[in-house]
């Protein structure tokens, strides 16, 4: 019996559309290997501080190799792209990635700097746990930074929980059970 993949929604097929918490509409759509330089120039808009959360390291640029990983999407990792329909413009980006039984998903989400505290991050989150649980997902987990306090408080409004993560003191596990009613706000 094949494990369950991160199957694209039919009503997905010309991406979906998304209203985040500031009412700003956002249209997202899968990543394919046509948008290497969208996703390029992407993380040159994201700050510093902000691709080290994404990647907890110190990295200055993401290169070719890291976005090729992205837009090599199969049925264990999916990355979605977030734009602004009035201008086209790519605002956020979230990656989701399951593990071999296909019953835990990972998330990692970015925001371009000059849109954040707009809900985008908060939207792009939201929608991964709903194709995560239309993919029969059970639980959604992202590992951020001790100090990454305000993807934390975005994570717990839509209804994960936080605990330390085992054997490393500068990161948390947040967690959401999609198969319970802990994350039936998103």
């Amino acid at each position: 019996m094949s494990s369950p993949s991160l199957d694209r929604p039919a009503s997905d097929a010309g991406g979906a559309t998304a209203t985040t918490r500031t009412g700003l509409d956002l249209r997202i759509r899968h990543a394919d290997t046509a948008d290497e330089e969208r996703l390029a120039a992407f993380f040159e808009n994201v700050t510093l501080e902000d691709l080290r959360f994404r990647f907890l390291s110190a990295v200055q640029h993401v290169g070719h190799d890291q976005i090729d990983a992205m837009l090599r999407g199969d049925d264990r990792s999916e990355t979605f792209l977030a734009f602004d329909p009035a201008n086209r413009l790519l605002v956020g980006v979230a990656t989701l990635a399951t593990d071999d039984a296909a019953e835990t998903a990972e998330v990692a989400v970015s925001v371009h700097r000059d849109w954040k505290g707009r809900g985008i991050g908060w939207a792009l989150l939201s929608h991964a746990a709903q194709v995560a649980r239309a993919s029969g997902i059970l639980r959604l987990q992202s590992i951020e930074s001790r100090d990454n306090h305000a993807a934390i408080e975005v994570e717990r409004d839509l209804g994960f929980t936080a605990r330390a993560y085992p054997g490393d003191p500068t990161l948390v596990l947040v967690e959401a059970d999609l198969a319970g009613d802990a994350a039936s706000g998103t």
